[in-house]
């Protein structure tokens, strides 16, 4: 087992390599002879340095194209914030993009001095987003969850991103201490009767940005396929009319929050629709199109942030 000093040696060697190649424009063979290694460890210096986040890029040219969508998105849904990113030819499905802006969004939020609340759904797009987060501190400010930690396992929940952000920015956290969804309407309000489950209801109830991602209902759902419902309340909740879910709460093609199926058991924080404070969503694909444009004209987020491709689809209807 190499020793603390050594592994600490050795990043401290990456970071010094990913700052010559990245920063300062030097070739690997450059790095080499400025480091005294050989061009094989150069590039694996590099290599470590990227695989463990001890530098990180963001792109700060404004983007004309991506401009234009993001502006024509704001108008046709009314939206007060909106990011679009460009689409990766070679893997169009691909978070990274929307991560970033979404965790630019957090870190502008959070380097405020007033404190603030920030709450968070829950999801691959949340997790993505909350890895791109630089370290700050943030002792005043305070990080609620939207959904329950807990998964149907009984297990906590892989993509809870809440602990994590925590971790990334010294703030106040408070996860929520249940299942997504529970077995019954009258168990659902036992928990909620919880006094320290109140509490985290109330803080998010006021939190000045909520973040989340946007989830489809078809034969795709997240929420199905990891198991949260099964195939019958999948079905169940079709047949009620839900094409889309925000944290857990699954709402119509014109964004109205549905009544029945798993809605009377999700113990999220409740949505409001029309969105009452800051509420941003981020998601991108083809088969969200439906979702997350029954989100956007039906009020229920009145932020996006996705590609040039999605946004695209978006505006051709």
């Amino acid at each position: 087992m190499a020793a603390p000093d050594a592994d600490a040696s050795r990043l401290d060697a990456a970071a010094r390599a990913g700052w010559l190649y990245f920063i300062a424009g030097n070739t690997q063979d450059e790095i080499a002879r400025k480091l005294n290694v050989s061009r094989a460890t150069a590039q694996r210096l590099v290599s470590l340095c990227l695989s463990e986040r001890l530098i990180t890029f963001r792109i700060e040219h404004p983007i004309a194209g991506c401009m234009e969508l993001a502006a024509r998105l704001k108008d046709a849904f009314g939206l007060s914030h909106c990011d679009v990113v460009p689409t990766d030819p070679t893997s169009p499905s691909s978070l990274a993009g929307i991560a970033e802006r979404a965790a630019a969004l957090l870190e502008s939020v959070l380097g405020a001095d007033k404190p603030v609340i920030v709450a968070i759904g829950t999801g691959r797009a949340m997790r993505a987003a909350v890895e791109q987060v630089r370290p700050m501190d943030c002792p005043n400010h305070q990080l609620v969850s939207l959904v329950g930690n807990i998964s149907p396992d009984g297990s906590a929940s892989f993509f809870d991103s809440v602990s994590r952000l925590a971790d990334l920015t010294k703030a106040r956290h408070y996860p929520m201490p249940l299942p997504v969804f529970v077995s019954s309407a009258a168990e659902r309000e036992q928990l909620l009767r919880i006094n320290s489950v109140s509490r985290i209801r109330a803080i998010a109830e006021k939190a000045d940005l909520r973040l989340m991602g946007i989830g489809q209902i078809d034969q795709g759902a997240q929420l199905y396929i990891d198991g949260f419902i099964s195939r019958e309340e999948l079905l169940e909740l079709m047949r009620l009319g839900a094409v889309g879910e925000l944290t857990g709460w699954a709402y119509d093609a014109q964004g109205h929050i549905i009544e029945g199926g798993s809605n009377q058991r999700v113990t999220s924080a409740p949505h409001r629709v029309p969105a009452e404070m800051r509420a941003v969503g981020a998601a991108i694909g083809p088969a969200k199109l439906p979702a997350i444009r029954a989100a956007l004209a039906g009020g229920a987020l009145n932020g996006f942030i996705t590609d040039e491709a999605t946004a695209a689809a978006l505006l051709q209807r």
